[in-house]
């Protein structure tokens, strides 16, 4: 059974006081539930979705402390390791470990997407950062036309920015 609190709280303890980085982590978690929720996605789905999100971003810390910097690149290629050794302590299988590193490794590239998880979680991860990072609406209205697909994504990103 795994353990989505312990693993939250895992995260928290490894982002060591960047308030802001737990909060993004959050609200990316509770966009993709409500999207998985909205569009009736499987309680396994779900399960490995829940943990992307709020994982997601686990290589920002490595990346500053490699690189100085963090890209999208960057994150995909130093988050996956990083969440592999967090997962199997909250109970996650090494199938859904390797699901959750994958979603991880990509959650920055929007061609070739394989999966309502894999979808769902750029999409509440767009909807946090259109919001952090001050998208002007017509850049929303292009991310909402171009790359989200799930009814409820578009709704929730139409709701709130356009």
């Amino acid at each position: 059974m795994t353990n989505l609190y312990g693993l939250i709280a895992k995260m928290i303890e490894y982002e060591d006081g960047c308030v802001e980085r737990v909060n993004h982590f959050l609200k990316v978690f509770a966009f993709a539930k409500a999207i998985a929720e909205g569009e009736g996605l499987d309680r396994e789905t779900q399960d490995i979705l829940e943990a992307a999100a709020v994982t997601h971003d686990v290589g920002i810390r490595v990346c500053f402390e490699k690189y100085g910097m963090c890209s999208g690149p960057q994150q995909e290629l130093e988050g996956p390791p990083v969440a592999a050794a967090l997962l199997p302590a909250c109970g996650y299988t090494p199938e859904a470990c390797a699901r959750i590193c994958y979603l991880i490794g990509r959650h920055h590239t929007y061609t070739d997407i394989d999966g309502a998880d894999y979808q769902i979680l750029v999409e509440a991860d767009f909807l946090v950062n259109i919001f952090e990072n001050g998208m002007e609406q017509e850049a929303a209205r292009k991310v909402r036309d171009n790359i989200f697909k799930t009814k409820t994504g578009k709704k929730l990103l139409t709701d709130l920015y356009l």
